[in-house]
């Protein structure tokens, strides 16, 4: 079998090649929705796609003494048509001046990264990364590498408390903070208020990037007939926002026919500092008691860095996914 690499700058192209009803659940988007500098695609006689990726050299992740680059919107429907695309995208972010190849991820933490590497046998959940088990070996066999870990934890039993609310609530309410739902009817509002949190409390986090407040305000748009205030919270002090916690049903739940039992803890940020000690233990125990009311059987606390302070809140979890982010060096 004869496979091309062809690259393509312009969404105008990619209607020209066909797109499997296989590639389009794993890269249901149009990449230059999210500012690719190029897509890859490796298509047969017939000019179907049989792998693709997206790149990103011009605008990415600051890691101290490299120049990353990074490869997402990854598909392959075999082995070698994968390894074929890999390898060309590796050479052109080669040319283009970096040095590490970062994927799979789509162009920064704010959007799709990671692979699952280790999995149980409970069903993927909403808006978790979702690949076959041998993609990652196939990145491997070219030589990527882990660069970091990440992982989903469930909380089974969640009629039980956490023994350090009381205390961390009684302090943080007694100096003035405020815990309320997030408004639906002032949504955009909020999101600009969550925006205030986020660009304090994610700036120290791993591989962090810095998007516009309108970029954010439009990752966040799409979730609001989705939204339940009941689980979505921001904490306020003396009327600044201090802290929030952003939660959705597991849909994916419903979508398989199956009642909606489990409830997906997506974001949760505290700003820095001890003045806000305890907080996130507080709004987690407040989704906890939430759910707990409405029936839910399960939370998971979902995609978090192995290194994140946030890991420890959930204390009586269990590990439900585990996910690698892979790096290859390209020479300096």
């Amino acid at each position: 079998m004869t496979v091309k690499i062809v690259r393509i700058r312009t969404k105008e192209d990619l209607p020209l090649f066909a797109r499997t009803e296989e590639l389009l659940r794993s890269v249901p988007e149009d990449p230059f929705s999210e500012k690719v500098d190029e897509h890859l695609l490796a298509i047969n006689e017939s000019r179907q796609c049989l792998a693709c990726c997206s790149l990103w050299w011009s605008n990415c992740p600051d890691l101290e003494g490299e120049t990353l680059a990074c490869i997402g919107h990854f598909y392959a429907s075999d082995f070698e048509s994968g390894k074929t695309v890999l390898s060309e995208a590796c050479e052109t972010l080669r040319q283009q001046g970096a040095t590490l190849a970062i994927g799979p991820m789509n162009g920064n933490t704010w959007r799709k990264y990671r692979f699952v590497t280790e999995a149980n046998e409970r069903e993927p959940f909403i808006l978790e990364p979702r690949n076959p088990d041998w993609w990652p070996t196939l990145w491997g066999e070219i030589g990527f590498k882990s660069l970091a870990g990440y992982h989903s934890s469930v909380i089974y039993d969640i009629e039980k408390g956490d023994p350090r609310v009381e205390r961390a609530w009684g302090r943080l309410e007694k100096c003035g903070v405020r815990i309320r739902a997030l408004s639906k009817d002032d949504f955009r509002a909020d999101l600009n208020r969550i925006f205030y949190v986020s660009e304090k409390s994610f700036v120290s986090n791993y591989l962090y990037t810095p998007i516009s407040e309108e970029e954010f305000v439009q990752l966040y748009l799409p979730f609001k007939d989705f939204v339940d205030p009941r689980f979505a919270l921001i904490a306020e002090h003396e009327g600044k926002p201090v802290g929030f916690v952003f939660c959705i049903p597991d849909l994916a739940q419903h979508q398989a026919g199956q009642a909606c039992d489990t409830l997906i803890i997506k974001t949760l940020a505290v700003l820095p500092g001890r003045a806000y000690a305890g907080l996130g233990t507080v709004l987690v125990d407040r989704m906890r008691e939430a759910a707990r009311t409405l029936g839910y059987r399960c939370i998971v606390h979902a995609l978090m860095y192995d290194g994140n302070d946030s890991a420890n809140i959930g204390k009586n979890s269990e590990i439900l996914r585990r996910y690698t982010l892979f790096s290859k060096s390209l020479g300096k």
